[in-house]
């Protein structure tokens, strides 16, 4: 086995969990936001979340990092740093699919809670915050967890634009020593080492919110 990949790997680790950590978090804010205006009573609103939600799910994530990282500073005469088109592309595409958890759990809870608590004085936004709003954060996290180990995998994508992550890094050492099969095994292994824990981590999770 050829160890010497491991430097080059550690460096790529760092990226890869980086851009996933910030990604998926800035994802989950957009994923808010844009689950709650598919749930709004104005179409226009309902309209705008729509068509983010399906442009971003139904084109490839390589064709996003292409368009953000290449098409939108050739036409704008800019240039991004790989490392934020990553981040960015991360963000808007998990984001996406993050807005479809929002939106299945809050309306996973029954409407009658909804009627009951305004019916005892909340507000709408009262209701959502303290009601309906908890319940449904416990729906949310499975698909959520399963979201971020996808977006790690993901990452690995950014290399193309050369976002010094694990496969870039991967891709760097091989052109130096040729030694394919034991530097790609590591990275597998490197995948492994971070999406099994997180795995494992989910389904305590869901066992744990199934008792509650």
């Amino acid at each position: 086995m050829d160890f010497g990949a491991l430097p080059f790997l550690w460096e790529g680790l760092k990226y890869t969990v980086l851009i996933t950590l910030v990604g998926v978090f800035l994802g989950s804010i957009v994923g808010s936001i844009f689950g709650l205006m598919r749930l709004s009573r104005i179409g226009f609103v309902r309209a705008i979340a729509a068509i983010f939600v399906e442009a971003i799910r139904g084109t490839p994530l390589l064709a996003q990092i292409f368009f953000i990282h290449f098409g939108i500073p050739g036409l704008l005469d800019l240039r991004f740093d790989p490392l934020y088109t990553g981040i960015f592309v991360i963000a808007i595409n998990s984001g996406a699919y993050i807005a479809e958890i929002v939106r299945g759990g809050v309306q996973s809870i029954d409407k009658g809670q909804m009627e009951a608590a305004r019916s005892l004085g909340l507000t709408g936004s009262q209701t959502m915050r303290y009601i309906i709003w908890p319940q449904a954060i416990k729906v949310m996290i499975p698909p959520f967890g399963n979201q971020f180990i996808i977006s790690l995998k993901d990452t690995s994508l950014l290399s193309t634009i050369a976002v010094a992550d694990l496969m870039y890094q991967s891709r760097t050492y091989t052109g130096l020593s040729a030694s394919y099969f034991d530097t790609y095994l590591l990275v597998c292994l490197f995948y492994l080492a971070i999406t099994i824990p997180a795995s494992l981590l989910l389904r305590y999770t869901e066992r744990r919110l199934e008792r509650t």
